[in-house]
This record gives C-alpha cells, sequence and structure tokens, in this order.
C-alpha cells in the first residue's frame, strides 16, 4: 500500500489510475478533460507559480471561474505546498480588502475575462495580481521540489467566512484534515470512479470543498456549473440529466429553488444516487416534496459540519419516519468516525443538550494571521485538564436523542445560516454603522412558519434617510446574501434592563413590505 502523506500524492495515485477517465464535464459545451489532462495542467501551472518565485507556505488567492485550468491552479498549489484561497469576485472591494490584508498572498490569480476591481486597488493592499494566461505563459522547464517535503500539517487552504467583528474570518484547512475528510466521504457516500458529483456550489463557499476533493480525489467526475447556470433552473436540470449525474450535493435553499420553480420532476436526474444538502436548516414541507419525488431511487442525506472543520462531519439519511413530525428539522445524526465531541451542558440537568465542541484530526489549524480570534474557539477541552485536548467550539447548540443522532437547536451567539451562508450578524452591523447617518443599529434574523427567514435591520439616524439608499451602500460592504431584506427606522432601539439592545422586542415588530 502507498503511504500518503499529502494531498498531491494523493492526486496523483487517483491521476494514474484513472488517467483516461473524466475528471471534469461540462455539459454545456459537451467538454470533456481527462485526468491526465489535469495532471499536465497542474503540473505545467506548478513550474509556472514556482518561476514567479512562489515557495512552500506562501498564500496564493485566486479567482476561480471553475475552468480546467482554475481547478488545475488548485492542485498545483497542494503540489507546491502552497495554500490557496478562492476569492469571491462580486464580494465588495471594503470586504476583499479586508480579506487579501489578512491572508497577504504572494499572487493572486485571476482565471476571469475580467474583474470590477482597479490596478490602484491591489496596489493599496500590495497585492501583486496575474491573469491565468500570463501565468501559463509563465511557466519555465524547472525542477520541481520534492513534493514529499509537504507534510501532512501543512496547511492547504483558507476558507474565508464572515466574523463578528466585521472582518471575515479565514479557517484554514490541512493536508491531514482533507485527507481524512476524503476517507471518511467516501467511505459514508460510496463514491467511487462511476460517479458523477454536481459542482453547483460557489468555489469561496465550503461546500465546494465536498465537490472538488471528493469528486477529484475518488476518480469521480465533477460537474462543473457557473452563478448564471445555476440560475435557470430548467437548463440546469436538463444539463444533469444530459451529464447523468449521480450525486447531488448543495445547501437546501438551492433545492427549495427547484422546487418552487417546478424545475423538478419525477422523471428527472434518472441517474442520480444521493441527494445530499446541508449548510442550513431544510423545510420540512419542502423536504417532504423532495423525498416524494426521489425517495424510491435516491438517498437523501443531511450533512453538517462548520468551515472550521472540513465542511462537513456528520450525515443522516432521511426516511419516510421523520416526516411524523413536520415541525422539527432532520437530525443532524452521527458525527464522522474522525471526530470526537463533547456536548458543553448548558444546564446540569439536561446534559445532553448544550454547545457542540468538536475534536480529532478533521479539526481545522484555528484561523489565519488571526491570533485572537483563533484563542477564543480552538480551545482546551473544557470537561479537563489531563492532556492538551484543542478543539473547537461550534456555537451551535445541539441536543442527542436516545440513539445518540444530534438534533440542531440553535446558536449561542448572533451567528446564524442564511442561504446555506454561516453569518455573523455583527458584521452587517458593522457595516451599517459605518453610515454616517446611523446613530445605532441592530439586525436580527427572523424565521418563519415556513422554516424559512430574512435579515432584518433596524436604525436610528441623525437625518432623514431612505432605507432603499442606506442598504444600496451597506450592499458595498458586505455580500449579496448578507444584505438586509428589510431596514427600518426607529426613533431609538428598544433596550433591556442591563441598557443592551432588546432583540426580543424587535423580532416582535411587525414588518410591512
Amino acid at each position: 500500500m502507498t503511504y500518503i502523506s499529502n494531498l498531491a500524492l494523493a492526486f496523483n495515485e487517483i491521476a494514474c489510475r484513472f488517467a483516461d477517465r473524466r475528471a471534469l464535464y461540462y455539459p454545456a459545451a459537451d467538454e470533456a478533460i481527462s485526468y491526465r489532462d489535469l495532471s499536465d495542467r497542474a503540473e505545467q501551472l506548478a513550474r509556472a507559480l514556482h518561476a514567479q518565485g512562489l515557495r512552500q507556505g506562501q498564500v496564493v488567492a485566486l479567482f476561480n471561474d471553475k475552468s480546467a485550468d482554475a481547478f488545475a491552479c488548485m492542485l498545483a498549489c497542494l503540489r507546491l505546498g502552497l495554500i490557496y484561497t478562492n476569492l469571491d469576485p462580486a464580494s465588495p472591494w471594503e470586504r476583499l480588502r479586508k480579506i487579501l490584508r489578512t491572508c497577504e498572498p504572494a499572487l493572486l490569480v485571476n482565471s476571469f475575462s475580467d474583474l470590477p476591481f482597479t490596478d490602484p486597488q491591489f496596489e493599496e493592499v500590495n497585492v501583486r495580481h496575474i491573469s491565468m494566461a500570463e501565468l501559463q505563459a509563465s511557466a519555465r522547464d524547472v525542477e520541481l521540489p520534492d513534493c514529499r517535503t509537504v507534510s501532512g500539517s501543512s496547511p492547504a487552504y483558507i476558507m474565508f467566512t464572515s466574523g463578528s467583528t466585521g472582518s471575515p474570518k479565514g479557517a484554514v484547512m490541512s493536508h491531514a484534515n482533507l485527507l481524512w475528510f476524503i476517507q471518511w466521504a467516501r467511505d459514508r457516500f460510496s463514491v467511487t470512479e462511476h460517479d458523477v458529483l454536481t459542482n453547483v456550489n460557489p468555489s469561496y463557499f465550503d461546500n465546494s470543498v465536498f465537490d472538488f476533493y471528493i469528486a477529484l480525489f475518488s476518480g469521480a467526475t465533477l460537474l462543473p456549473f457557473t452563478v448564471k447556470q445555476v440560475h435557470d433552473t430548467r437548463a440546469l436540470v436538463r444539463l444533469l440529466n444530459q451529464a447523468a449525474c449521480t450525486i447531488w450535493f448543495s445547501v437546501p435553499s438551492m433545492l427549495v429553488y427547484l422546487l418552487t420553480t417546478r424545475a423538478l420532476s419525477k422523471t428527472d436526474l434518472p441517474n442520480i444516487r444521493k441527494i445530499i444538502f446541508g449548510g442550513e436548516g431544510f423545510p420540512k414541507t419542502k423536504l417532504k416534496q423532495l423525498f416524494d419525488l426521489f425517495a424510491d431511487r435516491a438517498e437523501l442525506e443531511n450533512v453538517y459540519g462548520p468551515t472550521e472543520c472540513t465542511c462537513i462531519c456528520s450525515a443522516y439519511q432521511v426516511q419516510a419516519a421523520d416526516f411524523d413530525d413536520m415541525n422539527s428539522l432532520a437530525p443532524l445524526g452521527k458525527l464522522a468516525q474522525n471526530f470526537d465531541y463533547e456536548i458543553l451542558a448548558l444546564d446540569e440537568q439536561n446534559p445532553d443538550k448544550g454547545e457542540l465542541f468538536l475534536r480529532g484530526p478533521q479539526v481545522g489549524l484555528a484561523y489565519y494571521n488571526d491570533v485572537q480570534r483563533s484563542e477564543l474557539a480552538f480551545v482546551q477541552n473544557p470537561l479537563h485538564t489531563r492532556y492538551t485536548d484543542v478543539g473547537y467550539r461550534t456555537g451551535d447548540i445541539v441536543m442527542r436523542d436516545a440513539e445518540a443522532n444530534l438534533h440542531f437547536q440553535g446558536r449561542a451567539d448572533f451567528q446564524i445560516k442564511h442561504m446555506g451562508y454561516r453569518i455573523e450578524l455583527e458584521e452587517i452591523e458593522a457595516a451599517i454603522n459605518t453610515l454616517g447617518e446611523v446613530t445605532e443599529c441592530a439586525v436580527i434574523y427572523k424565521k418563519f412558519d415556513n422554516g424559512l427567514g430574512q435579515i432584518i435591520a433596524y436604525a436610528a439616524v441623525n437625518v432623514e434617510s431612505q432605507s432603499a439608499y442606506l442598504l444600496a451602500r451597506v450592499a458595498a460592504i458586505v455580500p449579496a446574501y448578507m444584505v438586509p431584506r428589510h431596514l427600518c427606522f426607529l426613533d431609538s432601539l428598544p433596550k433591556n434592563a442591563n441598557g443592551k439592545i432588546d432583540r426580543v422586542k424587535l423580532s416582535e415588530i411587525e414588518i410591512k413590505n
């Protein structure tokens, strides 16, 4: 058995075994990229990155258009021991600036034809940037370092997620984290070289970790879709049918969108065997609709996992009996074998309910270039001091049932899941507070009976203002999925006995569309 200590060795083993099989397939163009071709592109880009002076441990930022070259660039970074981070080209510059100042990339590679950003903006943060075509042209016939020098503990990627201080946090995952994740997911979902997996998740969103690593490190085929293709639901389903998709993975919102637009019928996805979803709660009525369409030929899997722990740490196969209770969410299931956990009880009388504390080899390395926030989240096991036992405080409140399945019960802080994205409400508040007209504000997440929710902002202002105008300025600071649905003006925000903003009272205010 070959000893595989890093992701470069793991991919090389897959590329050799399945050289002539499809690694990537773009059904709209009927274009297939073999593992041999993808591996060759990754080798060329590794030489180009090395010729650019990049060395192990440095960061490469990537505007990833899901082209074969963009995926090859990720593999090239893994080959050289570079740390890649995928960025959102639609992100407001203010947020992107914070990200770039945090990760300090040695190079930014753009695979899109153009960008809404200017050279002076990149100069402001001292970032050298280059197009994918320019990078490829810079490749030289140089000797690459031995990839075995990249250890399992070496960082592989940084995934940026919302931060309560107004600055995004960059969760760092190691090669070993991902090797454990790949082994578990391949086994848990029975992934083989005959599978065809969707890639509807954006590359800068942590659900894409499953798409990329589980498909391309199993010899399977990955189906990348652009944002425009994903939004055209009927065309998307036709392409999935054409490509003989066997495994779907997305946030529940995407599946709800397909159902709401009536893009899915019982005859669609004839080859599907797994429909996997995670990142937020799936409203039971819509989940039942999906179950009725596909349960006779596909397994529906509810998965859970924070960005800080390689995307997924548990899975639960939905059963017909789960619909006896239409008010609760589907269980999170049992944790992967590569995790251990504690429930930090909120009440001594109920030890099976509390904050989930994750431990084990899939827990990430911490937040990049952010010691203070790392020390708050990646901590010694609060239940003992007998030996070093560092894990991740998820902030998720869970309940353990008699079968040891975990159930999501809410958040310990102001973090929410909305449209599949993990959002710190404080980051939105920080953005609103930068507006000169605002004297105080608060943001809440209002849930509705159907299980869906909206981000609602409340503000007191010192001059007459229009909410649409203020929200447009907020949209220049935070991504579109974090912009509140409503901004309501109040003379002053209600306070509790401690003088803090009373969010319970805010949640009781009726919103008028």
